[in-house]
């Protein structure tokens, strides 16, 4: 039987020579690169449901009990955590089993083209900017805590959780257990079906020990279609690996907390490797020079791996005048590409700190939206902050809100 819950709810020939030789000329690191990186695949934060907007999730009850894959599960969970057999037991007896979670997991026949300027505008619109800045000055105390602490700046926390939740509205309405276990006995069959039932296998088992832990009822939590709970979208694997209390009361809430997900997000990204005080993107020439070397550098890897003085002297033009070319010489950075159809491909480079974002979600697009986001917010908080600053007649002589900083 199926049921169905209704739920509210990214020189020209000179160039091309140029380009072309540093293609033949890297390419063999670039191969060593690509053999020993981590996987990578653009993706998207996981839509959210407008305000006032309904979809129904369709879910089949009981398909977990007496089953012999479960079953075996939940043997190794007693085994290896101490389980109650007889409780797991009830409580797979009584997860369902979620036809939405696998629809949205499973790719299209027919994949949308990539567009940057169309995923910009969903994440840079001024709802999540205003929102932002509210968020800011309601935490201000804690951002700058976090930021001494683990040296990530306000505004990339606030970036990430405007474009994962705008800071809480929208955490999702899928109940947790029902999609883990879904999504770890029934992932689609999909050419990476292994991996990734491997992966919300192991959520699932960190989850149980998380709410267990933390005396949480695990039927009560709701979270999106993968699993990730709370204000920053953490899976339970991220929960029992980085998430901190950091509102004083000992206890991880990133449902609520708004504190605890500030701090979360600041040591998830710090034991991933933010360099403190370091940059996250540099802009790049406009002219056919650059962007040739970069068309021929840009390999979709995430880590950065091009020296920065090799891409200069195949003829790229860094356009950051405050950058010292001979000291960052050496400075490995990756070239990232974002394809607009109809529209040239802009490009820019990334340093560690974009490496770093990409680990939260691994998409050039998700991770540039994230700094641009943060980089918006905190201009309109300055100009705010000008504007209502003692003397000021109104603010005529502050900058514009929403206005870029260098770097975006």
């Amino acid at each position: 039987m199926t049921v169905k819950l209704a739920l509210s709810a990214r020189n020209r020939l000179r160039t091309r020579t140029t380009a072309t030789k540093l293609a033949a000329a890297l390419s063999a690191a670039s191969c060593l690169f690509m053999a020993t990186s981590p996987a990578f695949a653009q993706s998207q934060p996981q839509p959210s449901t407008p305000q006032g907007q309904t979809f129904e999730e369709e879910i089949i009850p009981q398909r977990y009990a007496n089953n012999a894959n479960v079953d075996a599960f939940i043997n190794d969970m007693v085994a290896r955590y101490d389980f109650d057999e007889s409780a797991l037991h009830a409580l797979f007896a009584g997860v369902s089993y979620s036809t939405t979670a696998v629809k949205l997991v499973t790719p299209s026949p027919s994949p949308s083209v990539k567009n940057w300027r169309v995923y910009q505008s969903r994440f840079l619109d001024q709802v999540r900017i205003n929102a932002g800045v509210r968020f800011w000055h309601d935490n201000q105390a804690t951002l700058q805590r976090a930021y001494e602490e683990f040296g990530v700046p306000p505004e990339v926390i606030v970036g990430i959780i405007g474009v994962e939740t705008i800071y809480g509205r929208f955490m999702g309405n899928f109940r947790v257990l029902d999609a883990l276990t879904t999504l770890s006995f029934d992932y689609p069959n999909t050419p990476n079906r292994a991996d990734r039932q491997a992966t919300f296998r192991k959520n699932l088992e960190d989850y149980l020990v998380w709410t267990r832990d933390s005396q949480i009822d695990p039927t009560t939590v709701l979270g999106s279609y993968t699993g990730a709970i709370g204000i920053p979208q953490f899976l339970p694997s991220s929960i029992t690996q980085y998430a901190v209390s950091y509102d004083g009361n000992r206890q991880i809430d990133l449902r609520t907390s708004q504190a605890d997900a500030i701090g979360s997000v600041a040591n998830y990204l710090r034991q991933n490797g933010w360099e403190s005080g370091r940059p996250v993107v540099w802009k790049i020439g406009t002219d056919a020079g650059s962007l040739g070397v970069a068309q021929a550098a840009a390999d979709g890897q995430p880590e950065p791996h091009w020296p920065l003085d090799q891409l200069l002297r195949a003829g790229l033009v860094l356009n950051e005048p405050g950058v010292d070319v001979a000291a960052e010489a050496g400075t490995p950075v990756t070239v990232v590409d974002l394809p607009s159809p109809g529209r040239g491909t802009e490009f820019k480079l990334g340093l560690k700190n974009f490496y770093v974002l990409t680990r939260y979600n691994r998409s050039f697009f998700y991770a540039l939206a994230v700094y641009q986001l943060g980089q918006r917010v905190k201009a309109q908080m300055q100009a705010s902050d000008a504007a209502n600053a003692p003397g000021n007649n109104g603010g005529a002589n502050a900058a514009a809100p929403g206005a870029a900083s260098a770097s975006q």
